[in-house]
């Protein structure tokens, strides 16, 4: 008799990620089936929703069916940010220079001297809110500037912008010496491999000591050129607007030691240094081009979007026909917001834009499913720690992507065991009916930064009774945020104990109070103090002292050694022998 030949599996294509009905149908079988199956490889999802391509393997395995993932046909190509080029090769390009250091060290100033504007006059509390680029010409060479966030919230953009830098100016105030920030900046730098130049800034002001600075970043193992190292280090007063020259001539000095070159033909590519939605021109992104020439009707990929440049201006403003490496310039014409850091790329056209921006989405979604969800005991106590945690649920909508990542970033870090921050929603621009309306529906409070509120969404708010609560500087939105956090707490309760009493006799005991007499052994006493009823050294009830007698008089206190009567509220049967503790109890409001 012949063999039976075992059956061939079943072979599927599927993509890389797909909800599980869609799974169920592909492999012609009950949804209801494929879902039991997942359980069983403790993994809890519903029809809707979405698995990846292992997961369904596994799950295909154990149902006989074997499945193979779709070949992604589109071809993406990953460009370096920075190409290496051979020696000679490439044009000479400018510098680009992050200005770094504490808060309140002088960094915008700085740069206002630098290119003799006024950006710290409009800026919240003189503090940078989010990065901008500019360029600034000394002699006939140009010197590109990231201007980066100093308040410490704002670590991503800094980490970012050492990230995107050939040269990191250090500005240390000379009346304040090396902070925690400025410790910070000088760590992004160097893990960035970047030149440093220390500004040691305000040397003009009472208190300044350009000596004590330079002995605080010795210990750093930045030694200064003066002293036999290898960082220059500038003494300049922006307000002033001295040693400004000097301080350049360095920056020129340590980039042509570089030798900074980049490619000047073939496609462009760079990085978003800003990103946001503006009313008039939708989607904008401010650029750093790193290699080849950007120009107007070339298609460009960044992260999950895309565009045909409709425009291009400098950073005045000024409109431009192409900009060329180590040069920012604002974009306009992205089918959406691009992350900030986020690497742009041209394409040959729109249909290859369009399919790597896909691609990436895609692989977005598979990376955020790689983790599959599995039940244990672990996952249940977790679940049931976090069902404990009291969540404000906020909507922020923040100027530019840059200050929305930094927000985030810094609002995941308000939280402890009780409550935490829930970002409901998150998106850039000016706040709409449609934030209001979501806002009312998740009971969320809605955080504006640095956007518009209109006179009638204002009136929309008040109608539907939404917190609206806007902000231009971040450390004021951190501090009103803990403090809503910290009003949420339970509160502390302190118990103190005052006095105790041993029982001599039981005279009269109904359901709801006790008459009986004592000696106070310990501390002192007084009406409406709470008590515990001990007996065995164990607690067996609890209840108030209402009234307390003294030679069959009514008394306000009694002390150790006495002898006295109680009337004692509680539903505790008390019996000869007993202990009876009093104590007090305090609630103190707690903070986060």
């Amino acid at each position: 008799m012949a063999e039976t030949a075992a059956a061939e599996p079943k072979i599927v294509t599927i993509p890389p990620v797909l909800t599980v009905g869609d799974f169920a149908n592909a492999i012609d079988l009950p949804v209801t089936r494929v879902i039991g199956e997942l359980m069983k490889n403790g993994v809890m999802a519903s029809i809707n929703e979405q698995i990846d391509f292992d997961t369904a393997a596994i799950i295909g395995s154990d149902l006989g069916v074997e499945v193979e993932v779709e070949k992604d046909e589109v071809e993406v190509h990953e460009r370096p940010v920075k190409e290496v080029l051979a020696d000679g090769e490439g044009e000479l390009r400018p510098p680009i220079v992050a200005v770094m250091g504490h808060v309140d060290h002088g960094k915008t100033s700085l740069l206002d001297a630098i290119r003799s504007s006024t950006v710290a006059d409009g800026e919240a509390g003189g503090i940078t809110q989010h990065i901008g680029a500019y360029q600034i010409k000394r002699g006939d060479r140009w010197i590109t500037f990231l201007d980066t966030p100093g308040h410490e919230a704002f670590s991503a953009l800094r980490q970012h912008g050492a990230r995107m830098t050939d040269v990191a100016i250090i500005v240390v105030a000379a009346d304040d010496g090396v902070r925690p920030q400025t410790k910070e900046a000088i760590k992004h730098a160097q893990e960035a491999g970047v030149q440093l130049v220390v500004a040691i800034n305000k040397v003009d002001k009472e208190g300044a000591d350009p000596a004590r600075v330079r002995t605080e970043l010795s210990e750093l193992e930045l030694i200064p050129e003066e002293w036999g190292g290898n960082t220059v280090m500038v003494d300049v007063s922006a307000k002033a607007g001295t040693g400004i020259d000097k301080l350049l001539e360095m920056v020129l000095l340590v980039a042509d030691i570089e030798d900074l070159r980049a490619r000047v033909t073939g496609p462009s590519d760079g990085v978003i240094v800003e990103s946001h939605l503006d009313s008039g021109r939708g989607p904008v992104a401010t650029v750093l081009v790193r290699n080849g020439v950007l120009k107007t009707g070339d298609y460009i990929v960044a992260g999950s979007t895309y565009a045909k440049v409709r425009s291009l201006t400098d950073w005045q403003g000024k409109r431009i026909d192409h900009a060329t490496p180590g040069m920012p310039a604002v974009v306009t014409g992205l089918k959406a917001v691009p992350a900030f850091g986020d690497v742009y790329h041209s394409a040959k056209n729109e249909r290859e834009a369009r399919d790597e921006a896909a691609h990436t989405t895609r692989q977005e979604q598979v990376k955020s499913l790689r983790q599959v969800k599995r039940i244990d005991a672990a996952a249940i106590g977790d679940a049931i720690s976090a069902a404990g945690v009291k969540e404000l649920n906020v909507v922020i909508k923040a100027d530019v992507q840059g200050s929305m990542e930094s927000l985030l970033e810094s609002l995941a870090t308000l939280r402890n065991d009780e409550v935490a921050i829930k970002v409901v929603s998150s998106s850039v621009g000016d706040i709409s009916e449609s934030d209001i309306n979501f806002a009312k529906t998740a009971d969320a409070m809605l955080i504006g930064f640095n956007v518009g509120l209109g006179g009638g969404v204002k009136q929309q708010a008040n109608r539907e009774g939404v917190q609206v609560r806007m902000y231009k500087v971040i450390y004021e939105l951190l501090d009103d945020l803990r403090d809503a956090l910290s009003a949420m707490l339970a509160p502390e309760v302190i118990e103190t104990v005052v006095g105790e009493l041993e029982i001599l006799g039981v005279f009269k005991t109904t359901k709801t109070a006790v008459v009986c007499g004592g000696k106070i052994i310990k501390g002192q006493l007084e009406p409406k103090l709470d008590l515990r009823i001990i007996r065995n050294k164990e607690t067996i009830g609890v209840g108030k002292l209402t009234s307390l007698q003294r030679d069959k008089q009514e008394v306000k206190e009694a002390f150790e050694g006495d002898t006295c009567g109680l009337n004692v509220a509680t539903s505790t049967a008390i019996e000869l022998g007993d202990h009876l503790e009093f104590f007090t109890v305090e609630s103190h409001a707690r903070s986060l």
